[in-house]
């Protein structure tokens, strides 16, 4: 039996390759896209364990000292890092740098030194990698600071650039409140050369938390409980760092009270004596009354100089997790909208592939009836004739199995890993992934393995004469078509035995049909993927946010200040006051954080700066003097509907229900519109209009950047300001990074494709090999030969194509609907060219096995094919 199946292999080794290649793709595709998402996480993980980085940074306005420390780690299991940190202006293009003081060694946060080495001097300097990429500094080269920066020196020498795991992602280093509001670059100076009388940072890890999947809800939510502990501990520092801070001026203040009081006794004396001297007549003391007029004004003074000691407040500090950090939640995003595409898209494309093969099995048994008559005629029990092609089965379905789990779980997530060329990532870390592969040869038995077993157990109980037999071919029916007289007639003979044809195998039509639309709404998903993550940020940055800018006053009395100052420039338009708050809302027991609510001071003006329409109709939304309208995004998450209930709670605590009034179409970000008159009535107070809308003349980003720093330098009532073209661009890199992952869909599903069409095709003819001698007998063509095939499956084809575009269509919606994240909506978008590769690529499919179709068919051995079997 394993002669006669090596013998077997050798003689359909055509088919038996294409069972290998469509069990290979299948299992290739589904465990290589399942293993990416994890094989990013783990390659960030290893690189953030790698060098430390901290688990909670937490930041004060007063600064931190060893008191601090010991507070922060009284929470179990915290070890935490003090640092001096600061944002500063400096470099060729005099803008914001963050500048940390390097500690030696650094327990948390190492830099990732790739060039030169660490600072030794005071004046020297470790500059980010993208300093040296965008700008050209060298090793050697002198980096100058702004006086404003307040540092011993401002001029240091770069004797290295690095990486940073604070800063994953290299194309953004956050914002500050200095420069144009976004940072440029980080750099590390000593830490005693940074001139802070403490620490200003506290740099906060667990250690067992390092080895925690960052990206985890379950990472997550012990930190915020972490979080919560570590503030608790600080809010009881808070009036005590008050006290140690206040306690030097105050003690000085009473030296210097004490010394004026004394003072004022000696001149009160001297005045005394004088009037004793005198006999009690009055004395002219002009000197002594000069000097009683200049201790008066230093009373007022050391009077101004308490008040202002005693105003100082306890410290307000600013906390920030791993997700805060620049580009890191980003990152977390995109690998958890790869894992949720690897949930569907490859199980849809491995399903259709064991559906193929399970059918070419069936049809390779079926095939051998006259070899399991002859075996079992020959005394071979029904398991030896089984085994035989079980194992054929087995053999083609383990080694599909073996060569796409290890090409699949080794090179796609390694090509797409190393497509994240803009993030911080060392080696690539690729596990196994034992779970999916399990899977897998779960499905390929299934396909190859089980379809065998199911023919030969209904094959061999029928009796070897039976078997011995060729079944009989199916009968011709009359078909609907054959009655619509019309149309009948005008056919001509090849036409019609076509269309009898197609309804006479109606079971191998269908799967054609369905290898067909199966391929064509792969490659229709791929593109529609990619379309409609880069329709997001076309539709909420052009279409529902029409401002172009975002500034903030420090203070609400201060925005006329500031309106003023950028009305001067010519890109200026117009502007809209508002008041912003963020809240987190509660429904169903469902919570939302971080939602930015946005009160506008003129509402019927705000329609020219923000579009609110209904997500369903499209219908136009306006604010109300009740309730509020809620972005799509926070309804779903909620499952609420306009007129819902909903409990609001901002970050002082203040909780209050309020109603929706609409939900507005948006794709981007989790948003509340509200009215003035909403605000007041509900939260029983005035809003803060500290924040400007405005609307810029096109500007390029250079141009923005310009802009931003001859405001804030200008006004320095300006808090920040950030662009919405910064967001868009944070949005359009989710398609690029997704970008080769799709482009494998592509290819790999026309691949998937072309082996479906080939091998339904190879078994349409050794079905139909009598068939097709009887007809070449008769004194057909090569070419009519190769048509009386090929037009049934253009047919087929076309048929496929059209079914294939609206099964995309219901692919691609559930996909994107599986990839949208807390705060990003995926409109379903199909561009036309996706459409045109998809039906394209399913022609040429088609015309080159037509065109090995009809070589195959020329080379027929007609005397053999139609040699009676008894």
């Amino acid at each position: 039996m394993n002669k006669l199946l090596m013998r077997d292999i050798r003689g359909s080794l055509g088919r038996f390759t294409a069972i290998v290649l469509i069990i290979m793709l299948g299992v290739l595709l589904f465990v290589g896209v399942k293993a990416t998402g994890p094989a990013l996480n783990h390659s960030m993980q290893s690189e953030v364990v790698k060098h430390h980085l901290s688990d909670v940074q937490v930041f004060s306005d007063k600064g931190f000292t060893r008191k601090d420390i010991k507070a922060v780690e009284r929470v179990q299991g915290a070890k935490a890092e003090s640092i001096k940190f600061k944002y500063v202006i400096g470099g060729k293009t005099r803008d914001a740098i963050a500048l940390y003081g390097l500690k030696d060694p650094a327990r948390q946060n190492q830099v990732i030194l790739k060039s030169g080495r660490l600072p030794q001097k005071n004046n020297e300097i470790l500059l980010d990698k993208q300093a040296q990429i965008k700008d050209g500094y060298r090793i050697g080269d002198q980096f100058t600071f702004a006086k404003s920066a307040n540092l011993k020196v401002n001029r240091y020498k770069i004797v290295g650039f690095a990486d940073s795991p604070l800063y994953i992602d290299d194309s953004t280093r956050g914002s500050a409140n200095v420069g144009s509001g976004q940072v440029q670059y980080f750099a590390y100076i000593k830490d005693q050369a940074i001139n802070l009388p403490v620490a200003t940072a506290i740099n906060i890890s667990f250690a067992k938390l390092q080895h925690q999947d960052v990206f985890s809800g379950k990472y997550q939510g012990t930190i915020k409980a972490k979080v919560k502990l570590l503030q608790k501990q600080l809010d009881k520092r808070k009036n005590e760092r008050r006290n140690e801070i206040v306690a030097k001026p105050l003690n000085q203040l009473n030296r210097a009270q004490e010394k004026l009081n004394q003072a004022k006794q000696k001149i009160v004396q001297a005045k005394a004596q004088l009037k004793k001297q005198s006999g009690g007549k009055v004395t002219t003391t002009s000197e002594l009354d000069k000097q009683e007029q200049q201790l008066a004004e230093t009373q007022v003074n050391l009077k101004r100089q308490r008040k202002k000691v005693e105003k100082i407040k306890v410290p307000s500090y600013t906390w920030q997790t791993r997700e805060d950090l620049p580009g890191f939640t980003g990152y977390g995003d995109s690998s958890d909208r790869i894992a949720a595409i690897a949930n569907v898209f490859p199980v849809f494309f491995f399903l259709l592939a064991a559906l193929i093969t399970f059918t070419t099995i069936t049809r390779m048994v079926e095939e051998a009836r006259g070899q399991i008559g002859t075996l079992k005629a020959l005394g071979f029990s029904r398991s030896a004739i089984a085994y035989e092609y079980t194992m054929y089965a087995f053999l083609a379905g383990i080694l599909g199995v073996i060569v796409g789990s290890f090409l699949g779980n080794q090179l796609l997530p390694r090509f797409v890993v190393s497509m994240y060329t803009k993030y911080v990532i060392g080696q690539p870390v690729i596990e196994y992934d034992w779970a999916s592969i399990a899977i897998a040869v779960v499905l390929a038995m299934i396909a190859t393995v089980g379809a065998a077993l199911l023919v030969v157990i209904k094959e061999t109980k029928a009796v070897p004469a039976e078997l011995l037999r060729p079944k009989s071919p199916k009968k011709a029916k009359k078909i609907l078509l054959e009655n619509i007289s019309f149309i009948w007639k005008r056919l001509n003979f090849n036409q019609k035995i076509s269309y009898r044809n197609l309804f006479r195998f109606k079971l191998r039509g269908l799967m054609t049909i369905l290898g067909i639309a199966g391929g064509t709404a792969l490659i229709l998903t791929g593109f529609g993927i990619a379309n409609s993550i880069s329709a997001t940020g076309d539709l909420q940055f052009n279409q529902i946010i029409k401002y172009d800018a975002v500034v903030q006053a420090k203070k609400a009395n201060q925005l006329e200040s500031v309106r003023q100052t950028i009305a001067r420039g010519k890109n200026y338009q117009q502007s809209l006051a508002t008041h912003t708050e963020t809240f987190k809302a509660t429904k169903h027991g469902k919570t939302v954080d971080d939602i930015n609510m946005d009160i506008p001071q003129n509402k019927h003006q705000f329609e020219k700066f923000v579009t609110l329409r209904d997500y369903q109709n499209q219908h136009p939304l306006h604010l109300q003097k009740q309730g509020v309208i809620i972005s799509e995004k926070l309804a779903t998450a909620l499952k609420v509907r306009k007129g819902s209930t909903i409990s609001i709670e901002n970050e002082k605590q203040t909780k209050k229900e309020v109603k929706v009034i609409g939900v507005t179409q948006n794709y981007v970000g989790n948003f509340m519109y509200g009215s003035t008159s909403f605000y007041r009535k509900t939260m029983k107070k005035e809003p803060t209009m500290q924040t400007l809308m405005v609307q810029l003349h096109q500007t390029s980003k250079k141009n923005q950047q310009k802009l931003s720093k001859q405001w804030i330098k200008a006004n320095a009532d300006i808090l920040g300001v950030s662009f919405v073209r910064d967001q868009a661009a944070a949005v359009t890199s989710m398609s690029k990074q997704l970008g080769p992952v799709v482009l494998i869909f592509i290819l790999l599903s026309g691949v998937s494709s072309f082996i479906v069409l080939y091998n339904l095709n190879n078994i349409n003819i050794s079905e139909r090999l009598r068939e097709l001698s009887t007809i070449k007998v008769l004194g057909f063509f090569d070419s009519e030969v190769t048509m009386y095939i090929a037009r049934e499956s253009i047919i087929l084809a076309l048929i496929g194509i059209l079914a294939g575009f609206g099964l995309g269509n219901i692919l691609t919606s559930y996909v994107i609907k599986q990839a949208e994240t807390s705060i990003v909506v995926f409109p379903l978008t199909i561009k036309p060219m996706g459409y045109v590769v998809a039906t394209v690529l399913m022609v040429i499919f088609n015309l080159i096995v037509v065109y090995i179709t009809h070589r195959r068919l020329r080379q027929v051995d007609m005397v053999e094919a139609l040699k009676s079997n008894e």
